[in-house]
């Protein structure tokens, strides 16, 4: 249905048409990347006009990969405390994350991947502004890891490394459930954060 359709029948909340419109742009960025993605596409997938693309998003094309970008740096920020509110333990917060992570994939038939790395993938090196964003979400999740293995005993200095392990991990495993079209990866990723974040904190207790 078109906007002018809808909006003569039941006019929706300016924000809904956004809304749609955002939702849709990341959920095509993050299943094809932003080279992959037009904004015709994302216009048919949101059931929204060219006009209301452009009106919501004066910028195109790059200020959807933004939001698309932002959006994921959330979604995973949320995900990530989620996690570590449920398990007070670090360890155990990775193998309850890989496992959330597998389902997600296989619920969404192996398509949804990180949203970060496959919207910035291929367009990072030439656009600045994906460039920052990315690396913006990295930091962000680095800092929720760091801090939590902090909190559990980690000394800070094998604490910062281990953050980046875990991030790298998470994202490579992520990467290859999705291209096995298997949880497998990402269990074992879990199973091994855990023993790696035993292991550092331990080494921390043996140094008092």
């Amino acid at each position: 249905m078109s906007d002018e359709k809808r909006s003569a029948d039941a006019p929706e909340p300016v924000v809904a048409t956004r809304e749609r419109i955002a939702r849709a742009a990341s959920r095509l960025m993050q299943r094809q990347g932003y080279d992959g993605t037009g904004i015709k596409q994302i216009s048919a997938e949101a059931d929204a006009t060219l006009g209301s693309v452009y009106h919501f998003f004066p910028g195109g094309k790059l200020e959807l990969a933004l939001e698309a970008l932002n959006r994921g740096n959330r979604e995973f920020v949320d995900e990530l405390r989620a996690v570590f509110d449920e398990e007070e333990d670090p360890a155990a917060a990775m193998v309850l994350l890989t496992r959330r992570l597998a389902d997600g994939l296989r619920a969404s038939d192996w398509m949804d991947g990180c949203p970060i790395t496959t919207t910035a993938l291929g367009a990072s090196g030439r656009v600045p502004q994906i460039q920052a964003a990315a690396s913006e979400a990295f930091v962000r999740w680095h800092a929720l890891v760091f801090d939590r293995l902090t909190e559990s005993g980690v000394a800070e200095d094998a604490a910062r490394a281990l953050a980046h392990t875990v991030i790298s991990i998470l994202e490579g495993a992520e990467l290859t459930a999705q291209v096995t079209r298997s949880s497998g990866p990402l269990e074992a990723a879990g199973r091994h954060l855990a023993r790696l974040i035993d292991g550092d904190r331990e080494a921390a207790t043996g140094q008092e």
